[in-house]
C-alpha cells in the first residue's frame, strides 16, 4: 500500500498511522446503540476515521436519501444496508429502529451532509432512544454551521443558529424581528433560490450590519462573500442564478451599555464601598474600583483611607 522507502517521508508515516488507527477501530465490535455520524458537506476527504469505522460495522445505516448516501459509502467500499429515515417516514421507522436496538443491534444515523440533527428530524429518534434506555453516541465531524462561522470574520464567542428562515416575506421579516436584538452572531441556512430575497429582508430589518455569505463549502466552487447586508443583497440580487448550499452569518446586535447608577449624595465613598461589599459579596478592591469609577475619584487614595480604619 505504501512505498518501501528506508527514509519514510512524513506523509507516508501519517498515512500508515491513520491506517493503523482505522484498522484498530475496525477490529473492535461496535456495541449496541444509536450512533450519530457526521458526514462530509462536500469534500469526501473530510470523513473521519471513527465515522468510517462506525459505518462499516453498524448493523444498519439510516439516512435521508439512500441514493445520495450510497455515493459516500461506495467511495469507501462500505456495503452496509442503507435505509431511509426522513420527515415523511420518521413516525413509521422509529419503532423499527427501537426494535433493532432492543435486539442488541447497532444503528448509525447520517444526514445528507454534515452533522445529524442540525435542521433534520433526528432529534425525535434520539429522544425515543434515550427514553427506552438505549445508548446514543455522537461522532463529531463536518458541519456547515461551524465551517461558515469560523471563516466569516465575525465574533465566535457567542452565536445563535436560527436554521432556515420562513419562505414567505411576511413571516421571514417577523422571524428576523424576533432575533433582531439578540447579542450574538446569527447563523442561518438558506436555499439558493431565496438568498437575494432573504438578504434584502435582512438589510431592511437589521440595517447595515456586517455579514458573510458562504456558498458550496468545502467544494470546488467554495465562495465567501463578505460585506454589509445591503452590499450582499446588491451582490446576489445582481446574479442571474445562484447554486449550492448557503449559510449566512450576521453580526450580533450591539449590546447597550448598562445605565450608570446615580451617586447617593448622603453616603460617603467609604460607606458606599462597604455597602457594595455586603450587597454583592465582592472584594474590597473590586468595590473600590466601582465606587472610584462612578464618583470619578482616585481609587488608590480611597483604598488607603479604608484600610486605615
Amino acid at each position: 500500500m505504501f512505498p518501501h522507502d528506508k527514509a519514510q517521508t512524513p506523509l507516508v508515516t501519517a498515512a500508515r498511522r491513520a491506517a493503523d488507527v482505522l484498522e484498530g477501530l475496525l477490529a473492535q465490535a461496535l456495541p449496541t446503540g444509536l450512533y450519530l455520524v457526521a458526514t462530509p458537506i462536500g469534500n469526501l476527504g473530510d470523513m473521519t476515521l471513527r465515522g468510517l469505522a462506525t459505518l462499516a460495522r453498524a448493523d444498519a445505516v439510516y439516512c435521508e436519501d439512500t441514493r445520495h448516501s450510497r455515493t459516500l459509502l461506495a467511495h469507501y467500499s462500505i456495503s452496509q444496508p442503507l435505509r431511509p429515515y426522513h420527515e415523511h417516514n420518521a413516525e413509521r421507522e422509529r419503532p423499527r429502529i427501537l426494535a433493532e436496538l432492543a435486539m442488541g443491534k447497532s444503528v448509525a444515523l447520517i444526514s445528507d451532509a454534515g452533522t445529524p440533527l442540525v435542521s433534520d428530524p433526528g432529534y425525535k429518534l434520539v429522544r425515543a432512544c434515550l427514553d427506552a434506555g438505549h445508548p446514543v453516541t455522537s461522532l463529531p465531524g463536518p458541519s456547515a454551521l461551524l465551517a461558515a462561522l469560523g471563516s466569516a470574520g465575525l465574533a465566535t464567542d457567542t452565536f445563535l443558529f436560527a436554521g432556515f428562515l420562513p419562505a414567505k416575506r411576511g413571516a421571514r421579516r417577523a422571524r428576523l424581528a424576533e432575533v433582531l436584538a439578540v447579542p450574538a452572531t446569527l447563523v442561518f441556512f438558506e436555499a439558493p433560490s431565496r438568498l437575494a430575497e432573504s438578504l434584502g429582508d435582512m438589510a431592511a430589518v437589521m440595517g447595515p450590519r456586517q455579514a458573510a455569505v458562504a456558498r458550496e463549502l468545502t467544494k470546488i466552487h467554495e465562495e465567501f462573500v463578505r460585506g454589509t447586508l445591503p452590499e450582499l443583497h446588491a451582490e446576489f440580487a445582481g446574479r442571474p442564478s445562484i447554486k449550492g448550499e448557503i449559510v449566512i452569518v450576521v453580526e450580533a446586535a450591539m449590546t447597550p451599555s448598562p445605565p450608570v447608577a446615580a451617586v447617593n449624595e448622603t453616603e460617603s465613598s467609604e460607606e458606599e464601598v462597604r455597602r457594595l461589599q455586603s450587597e454583592k459579596g465582592i472584594s474590597l478592591k473590586q468595590a473600590v474600583k466601582e465606587v472610584a469609577q462612578r464618583r470619578k475619584i482616585g481609587a488608590r487614595q480611597l483604598y488607603q483611607n479604608l484600610i486605615k480604619h
